[in-house]
């Protein structure tokens, strides 16, 4: 399910590319999205990329992991 990658950016957000526009069409679906969301799947990083992300506490992913 897409959007399970969806991560907040709480430090470093400006030194990321911009968001297309398909990445904010698919974010709109995520929960808990914020001005600083992003899906991880979709960030190119740099070699000194300096990020701090937080996981959101839910996303819409079916599947079901027991521990």
């Amino acid at each position: 399910a897409c959007t399970t990658c969806h991560v907040v950016v709480r430090n470093g957000f400006d030194s990321l590319e911009p968001s297309s526009d398909d990445e904010d069409d698919l974010l709109d679906m995520a929960w808990g999205l914020t001005p600083t969301s992003r899906l991880s799947c979709q960030v190119r990083l740099e070699a000194d990329a300096d990020l701090t992300i937080e996981l959101p506490r839910y996303t819409i992913n079916h599947a079901r992991e027991t521990h």
